[in-house]
């Protein structure tokens, strides 16, 4: 029985799951003081020498938060594959009604939600993808970067806009829980980036543009494209660039890809995180403009006072 908890527990195991498989109080301190066996907290052991793997820290930390402890936030979607680095403390949730110790590299979050927020199988114990995301969002530090955690994580098809919206109405106070609903939204009709979900609120949404789709596939010489937006009604293809400088092959793929659009009638405008966040305004101006010698006879709006929307018409 031991043996079952060792394997699941990538060897860590706590000393009540020790005694509770029958090895007794002599037997434990013999192995520790033998070296067979290592203390990783008060309570928490490793039942080897040498290094311990990222699992059987994970595992450690939890069993020495106690019960119902349950890994959350940056750590739970390392776990989940939502993000691609391990960096920072290690993020755990426990029940608002506990009082834990703190642990050195160890950040502790209370919620009365964590029974509902855990996930009902995986270990070691963690959130769900959804409850993870919205930690997520909720705790970042601006609206930007909370947006790009439900994008990311429908991007990676590790969950979708259906299941988080769900998610997010099981929460009675949420932050920027209009904007997240909006952008979930968004995301569903295609948005995958922070870019993309900028530019359909900022842009086109705000200015009264006509509604563009995102995404949209195309086939150009055998090759499978993604063009980021198109209003097919009029023609035109709008790329979204979020990076600074691309590679050399990024580029040319990008030519290739401008190149393309030009060659089937539609003209492509291309814009990056600069032009959409700090001058929304203008970028307006320049699509609807556009967008008229095409054959649109809309007028766009202001999105609000102090708008360049009608000095740049």
């Amino acid at each position: 029985m031991l043996e079952e908890v060792l394997v699941r527990q990538h060897g860590v195991v706590a000393r009540w799951q020790a005694l509770a498989c029958g090895m007794s109080e002599a037997a434990l301190r013999a192995r520790v003081g033998s070296g067979r066996w290592q203390r990783i907290f008060t309570g928490v052991y490793a039942a080897f020498s040498g290094p311990l793997s990222r699992e059987a820290v994970l595992w450690a930390v939890v069993l020495r938060a106690g019960p119902g402890a349950t890994l959350s936030h940056r750590t739970a979607a390392e776990l989940e594959g939502l993000v691609d680095d391990v960096r920072g403390p290690i993020h755990v949730t426990v029940h608002r009604d506990r009082t834990v110790i703190p642990v050195e590299g160890v950040r502790l979050h209370y919620s009365s939600r964590v029974d509902d927020a855990r996930h009902p199988a995986r270990l070691p114990p963690r959130t769900t993808v959804e409850e993870t995301v919205l930690d997520l969002a909720v705790s970042a530090p601006d609206l930007d970067e909370a947006m790009a955690w439900p994008a990311r994580a429908c991007q990676r098809r590790r969950t979708t806009p259906e299941r988080l919206l769900r998610a997010l109405g099981k929460r009675k106070r949420v932050r920027w829980r209009a904007e997240l609903t909006a952008a979930l939204a968004d995301v569903d009709e295609g948005a995958t980036t922070p870019l993309e979900i900028r530019f359909v609120r900022d842009v086109e949404r705000a200015h009264g543009l006509p509604p563009s789709a995102r995404q949209v596939r195309s086939l150009r010489g055998g090759r499978v494209t993604y063009e980021d937006v198109r209003a097919e009604a009029y023609g035109v293809v709008i790329e979204l660039d979020g990076r600074a400088a691309h590679p050399f092959a990024e580029r040319h793929r990008d030519m290739r890809r401008d190149n393309a659009a030009v060659r089937a009638g539609r003209a492509p405008l291309r814009y990056g995180w600069a032009d959409v966040s700090e001058r929304p305004c203008l970028v307006a101006a320049e699509i609807a403009d556009v967008y008229r010698r095409q054959g649109w006879t809309g007028t766009p709006h202001p999105c609000g006072a102090g708008c360049l929307l009608t000095a740049a018409a």
